[in-house]
């Protein structure tokens, strides 16, 4: 029912064009709507995570899901654009995987409706993987751990749900929910510095950032043209809807200080630049959202914001598994 209520909400802000702020708080482990009504077994994690660190899910076996989400680069790249295994050049920033465990849509544009809709994605993409799945199920298939472990967690061995399900079950483990910020509002008010307690004041207040960096997880699950130069048709290019063109989805701000470069396209270096982005209004109007105004920040505000958004790191160490 939880997951249900969001996607109906998440479907009604998309279509009404209104956002329904939620008060900012930690997310719950018992609120993840998992697809099976229950946690993933340890058994199906660890396949799940082996498979996401194996590089032959790509079609010459140079790329794992890994390679773009790096766990030492904030399960991103560190790149503006994103690379292909074939070499190519993507015309996006990489994601970040952060808490997508309470996410209802998924990609910059929303194109996908599930995380194993997700996590199968990118390794069908010719610009990205590049490994169809017909081919690359014969080549798990000739990899006696992949039998096994398929057959135990799944019963009906190797295919294309139950990979899906696999990485999708390991990249809902990547939950960051314990920062300074969720021990603040659990009643430890020297968690967060000075600064930092300005800062979120700054962002429910003057600066207006809940307007859609809202909730537990810092994300209304909706779409906005926030007024990045370029020509990309955003969520247009997914429901075509004119309103939508270059309008992206907001994204989560858990970790996001280990997320460089942001913004879609990976624009912006650095936190204090994505903030100076917002201070000015954005750099372009056309069919810009009008939750983006120049906000007429001080250089102090500025650097509260950012030590605000510092404190909502949680790190998360993954220990790379052995490739069978």
């Amino acid at each position: 029912m939880t997951r249900i209520f969001v996607v109906l909400m998440s479907l009604l802000m998309l279509f009404t064009g209104k956002v329904f702020a939620e008060d900012l708080a930690t997310p719950s482990m018992d609120n993840i709507d998992y697809p099976e009504e229950e946690a993933p077994s340890a058994k199906e994690v660890e396949l799940g995570k082996t498979l996401f660190f194996d590089p032959r899910l790509s079609l010459n076996m140079k790329q794992s899901c890994g390679t773009c989400h790096n766990p030492d680069l904030g399960f991103g790249d560190g790149l503006a654009t994103g690379l292909g295994t074939m070499g190519g050049g993507l015309g996006r920033n990489t994601p970040h995987l952060y808490n997508l465990a309470w996410n209802v849509t998924f990609f910059w544009d929303g194109r996908a409706d599930s995380l194993e809709e997700q996590a199968l994605g990118p390794i069908e993409a010719a610009g990205e993987m590049n490994m169809p799945l017909e081919k690359l199920i014969p080549r798990l298939q000739t990899v006696k751990y992949y039998q096994d472990m398929f057959k135990a967690v799944y019963g009906d061995g190797i295919n294309k749900a139950n990979i899906g399900k696999a990485i999708a079950s390991f990249e809902r483990t990547l939950n960051a929910n314990n920062t300074p910020f969720d021990k603040y509002l659990a009643g430890n008010k020297t968690a967060m510095g000075p600064e930092a307690i300005r800062g979120l004041e700054l962002f429910k207040g003057k600066a207006n950032c809940t307007g859609c960096h809202d909730g537990s997880n810092f994300t209304d699950n909706s779409y906005h043209n926030i007024g990045v130069k370029g020509d990309d048709k955003g969520r247009e290019g997914i429901s075509g809807g004119k309103d939508m063109r270059g309008a992206f989805k907001t994204p989560g701000l858990r970790n996001v200080i280990f997320t460089a470069p942001y913004m879609h396209d990976g624009s912006e270096s650095s936190l204090e630049s994505v903030v100076q982005f917002y201070n000015r209004g954005g750099d372009q109007d056309k069919n810009k959202s009008n939750l983006i105004k120049k906000l007429n920040l001080s250089d102090q505000e500025v650097s509260d914001l950012v030590a605000f958004l510092g404190a909502l790191t949680d790190h998360i160490q993954v220990e790379r598994p052995k490739i069978p």
